[in-house]
């Protein structure tokens, strides 16, 4: 069997860097598409991308973006992927009230653009691309649990509204001009490489740095959604299995367990041994102007057809952040004494 060869968008962000450990290890060929920047951030794969002059890790990065059809045809036609994962977008909930443009023109349009290049290339080149989309239970919005891929989509913000169009852009895709095209409806999923912004990675970030003496208050939202929360690690396994199976469809990526921000905030502080209501203060600012109470997935069809399980559950996927940012502090308390000294 020959080399296999995939593209993924959003590759230097939580999930694109997971995924790419994993094909990787599958032995693929990974491109990942980047914006261009004077200073593309590469942080959550430095661990496996090097200079392609000076290593043999099949890893390469290409300047492309979600809102340049022209570019993504191009890297198509360069490199001619197997597989296209797409997951990049304006990914932050709250954020895409500020920016709703922008995040439907990413997260909506852009996937539009990636499924007219796909379709281009087959139809010039005569080979099929399997293409992957990150898609959200953002979209499910206010409808009741447990949400499964039968629930009607009711998105409460911008972000969820370009979830729901590139969900329906893609399937649509897939049956008017036969690709292979899946959804992947994944729930809340966290990690150490979370981005510090996302209620999650707040948490444990200021946890760390409060038990340190580093930082003295943390700012929140509404601590009463509640969320199916797991690992990152678990999901892009579950993204993988989509594209192997020989009829593309929709899935929905969960826990099958929810729990409140209260609930993970309580899990932190009292596994640091603090009290998080000495520290906690309600801020306006960070609730959403619609709000998405209460989200869990039933992931039957994921468990049944693709054979995936989640391996790491609530409890240790708190222990792993709240650890790993524990040390993040310490080595940050040691450059501040190092600095006085």
């Amino acid at each position: 069997m020959s080399e296999k060869c995939a593209l993924v968008t959003g590759i230097t962000g939580q999930d694109g860097s997971y995924l790419a450990e994993l094909l990787l290890e599958k032995g693929y060929r990974v491109y990942g598409m980047v914006r261009r920047s004077s200073s593309v951030q590469k942080t959550r794969i430095d661990h496996i991308y090097q200079d392609p002059h000076l290593t043999k890790i099949p890893l390469f990065l290409e300047y492309g973006d979600l809102a340049d059809s022209s570019s993504i045809r191009h890297i198509l036609t360069k490199i001619q992927p197997d597989e296209v994962y797409n997951l990049a977008a304006q990914s932050h909930v709250r954020v895409s009230f500020d920016q709703p443009e922008y995040s439907f023109d990413v997260g909506g349009t852009g996937v539009l653009r990636i499924l007219e290049a796909i379709r281009d290339y087959k139809d010039t080149c005569n080979k099929d691309i399997r293409f992957y989309q990150a898609s959200s239970s953002e979209m499910f919005g206010s409808s009741l649990p447990p949400q499964n891929e039968d629930t009607p989509f009711k998105p409460r913000s911008p972000y969820a509204v370009a979830k729901v169009a590139a969900y329906w852009h893609t399937a649509n895709y897939r049956e008017a001009y036969n690709l292979h095209c899946s959804n992947g409806i994944l729930f809340n999923h966290e990690s150490e490489r979370r981005g510090e912004n996302f209620v999650t990675r707040k948490i444990t970030r200021a946890a760390g740095l409060i038990k340190l003496g580093l930082q003295k208050k943390l700012y929140l939202g509404n601590l009463d959604a509640k969320r199916d929360w797991g690992h990152a690690r678990d999901y892009v396994e579950a993204m993988w299995l989509m594209l192997q199976q020989d009829i593309p469809d929709d899935y929905v990526v969960a826990t099958g367990e929810s729990h409140s921000v209260k609930e993970f905030l309580e899990s932190v502080f009292s596994y640091l041994d603090l009290d998080w209501r000495e520290y906690v203060e309600i801020d306006s600012y960070y609730f959403r102007p619609t709000e998405v109470d209460y989200l869990l997935g039933d992931a039957t069809k994921a468990r049944t057809k693709l054979n995936w399980e989640p391996k790491i559950g609530f409890q240790e996927l708190v222990r792993l952040m709240t650890d790993h940012d524990l040390d993040l502090a310490e080595r940050e308390a040691h450059a501040l004494q190092f600095k006085k000294s």
